[in-house]
């Protein structure tokens, strides 16, 4: 916007509008409220808009209300001819026109396409990414069986981020690996049951099931001399398939559980391959060690 020949209330105007609208919309979204206090239906549409931007806070959504009668030369610089207005402002640049949208679904199905489009960096992503190196290193750790370090990362990442399905996943599979089960489950237990469907809670309470399912075994050798003597031993062969998981040989225990399941896929109504599927998910589905073991369970099951 020029500001030459303009007075002084005027440029005091642009460098506020410039202030409080342009430069946040570098990075954010800004809602651009166009009303009056003579406007009905402006102050009918007022209270939707401010709920929304609350809820889309976290995703870099903010409000910007802009009083025609009081800040004339902004509303004429947008050419508004009737109220309530309402544009989106990204970069510097009208990005979408609101007006149409008039309740809460109509406006937030506009935004959700917008955001879609834009790259925008809210609040919540910010921290995401700067927990992500921390939560690297705890999972590090734990890969590598150091459970005191595991537990100490994932414990204060919990104090800073409680909410944070990612940390809480380490922290329950890291309990488990330290032989507290019920510490493990009371860390999940105050989830809000939309964090339920996320990968990594999913990972934590199989891991979860999985222990307690697989007991540790004090005297392998016997059941593998056991196995020996009647290789059709299921029950033995399960029992040790369990004691190899709980030592941490999970390349032991997948293939006592490979062997049950191509020697009979149905006994116990399926157990074997109940138990390995669970042992995929606490490993990771994406894992390198999953996809070949996946194979190899494929192998078993179609030929």
């Amino acid at each position: 916007m020029a500001t030459l020949g303009m007075s002084a209330a005027d440029k005091e105007a642009i460098e506020a509008f410039k202030r409080d609208v342009v430069d946040p919309s570098m990075t954010s979204l800004v809602i651009l409220d166009f009303w009056a206090e003579w406007c009905g239906p402006c102050k009918a549409l007022s209270p939707t808009l401010e709920k929304i931007a609350v809820d889309y806070a976290d995703r870099g959504v903010i409000l910007a209300k802009i009083n025609v009668d009081e800040q004339k030369l902004i509303a004429a610089q947008f050419r508004v001819q009737s109220i309530p207005t309402v544009y989106a402002m990204f970069q510097g640049q009208l990005v979408a026109d609101l007006t149409p949208a008039r309740t809460e679904g109509q406006l937030t199905k506009m935004l959700d396409q917008i955001l879609k489009q834009l790259p925008i960096t809210s609040e919540a992503d910010a921290a995401a990414q700067d927990l992500a190196p921390m939560i690297a290193m705890g999972e590090e750790a734990l890969d590598a069986g150091d459970i005191e370090r595991a537990l100490s990362v994932f414990g204060q990442l919990a104090d800073m981020a409680p909410d944070n399905s990612d940390i809480l996943s380490g922290l329950a599979r890291t309990l488990v690996q330290a032989g507290q089960y019920d510490e493990a489950e009371a860390a999940l237990a105050a989830l809000p049951p939309e964090k339920e469907k996320d990968a990594g809670i999913a990972r934590a309470r199989a891991a979860i099931a999985l222990a307690r399912d697989a007991q540790p075994v004090d005297d392998m050798a016997a059941l593998r001399a056991k196995l020996d003597a009647d290789p059709d031993d299921h029950a033995t062969r399960y029992e040790l398939a369990g004691g190899l998981m709980a030592s941490g040989d999970r390349d032991g225990a997948a293939e006592a559980l490979l062997d049950l399941i191509a020697r009979d896929r149905d006994w116990n109504e399926g157990a074997a391959r109940t138990r390995l599927l669970k042992l995929f998910e606490v490993v990771g589905l994406e894992d390198g060690w999953v996809r070949d073991q996946r194979r190899k369970l494929s192998a078993v099951l179609f030929t």
